[in-house]
């Protein structure tokens, strides 16, 4: 072998160490952030989890592994009279549920016309919905009491301190970013589909309810995950407009807990939280795959 050759060959392994070395250490970097990022997110989780099972009732001097760890907080929050749990459970389930039905009912027809129809005022619609959206709920408070307040004297299961009432308010603001994002995913879409099917003599309704439809699963469980999520979560909604604890949601009938004795029923308070967690898990597993293709194909066109 030539001095040329050897030295050729010497800078190749040199240069192949050096991306060896590169990728060792990119690697190396990769999997302490994903360690130092899942410690983060765990942590809170994990905190709480241990909270629960702590009889002590206090966050004062609370470690990851409680000591003497028993199901007490649990058997007070299940058998306490004055706090029904499983009412308010049920409650924000009846209301997350409904919810979910009609925004995705409203979204489906709303995101299909401004997508497949050429009409005026199409684009400003769109965009007022999204303006809309741009204000919190906090500046609407007043106005969705009073509204509640003047409906209730006619329709009594739409008024205030009804879960009708409540479901009423959450369905107004249903369009917005939702109807935006469905919109994009049926832009994905090609009109060839629609065309083919009315030269075949479908109508509109049966284009759209047989053919269209369930080429959106995804983005249907998309918008029907984060309406769902949404409305359980909520807190300062029903907080307003709720005033019965039969009424509560999940979220407002946790703070009673906190209300009297601030300190001393933090156990009990991580307990409901926990057990509130188990119809959004299972909401989420059931339709996990549909929501990644739909939350990643619905965001490629507006």
């Amino acid at each position: 072998m030539s001095t040329s050759n050897r030295a050729e060959h010497r800078n190749l392994n040199e240069r192949q160490g050096v991306v060896v070395a590169n990728r060792r250490r990119n690697l190396i970097i990769r999997l302490v952030i994903l360690i130092l990022g899942s410690i983060f997110a765990l942590y809170p989780i994990i905190y709480v989890i241990s909270a629960s099972f702590d009889p002590r009732n206090t966050l004062v001097g609370a470690s990851i592994i409680p000591p003497n760890a028993s199901l007490e907080n649990y058997t007070k929050l299940l058998n306490g009279t004055q706090t029904p749990i499983l009412t308010w459970l049920k409650n924000s389930i009846v209301v997350s549920t409904a919810t979910t039905v009609i925004t995705l009912f409203l979204t489906t027809l709303a995101a299909y016309s401004l997508s497949r129809f050429r009409y005026y005022g199409r684009r400003s619609t769109l965009l007022a919905t999204l303006v809309i959206q741009v204000f919190p709920t906090v500046v609407a408070l007043v106005a969705f009491y009073l509204l509640l307040d003047q409906i209730g004297n006619i329709i009594p299961w739409l008024g205030l301190n009804t879960l009708g009432g409540l479901i009423l308010v959450y369905c107004g603001g249903a369009l917005g970013a939702n109807a935006f994002l469905m919109k994009g995913y049926f832009d994905t879409i090609p009109h060839e589909i629609d065309e083919s099917a009315k030269v075949d003599g479908a109508t509109e309704w049966i284009t759209f309810y047989q053919i269209i439809l369930p080429l959106i699963r995804p983005i249907l469980a998309v918008v029907g995950i984060l309406s769902f999520v949404g409305t359980f979560n909520d807190f300062l909604l029903p907080r307003v407009l709720l005033r019965d604890s039969n009424t509560f949601t999940l979220a407002v009938g946790l703070t009673t807990f906190l209300d009297n004795g601030f300190s001393q029923r933090w156990g009990v308070f991580a307990a409901g939280a926990l057990i509130g967690v188990i119809p959004i898990t299972i909401v989420f597993l059931l339709l996990q795959t549909q929501f990644v293709s739909g939350l990643a194909s619905g965001a490629v066109k507006g």
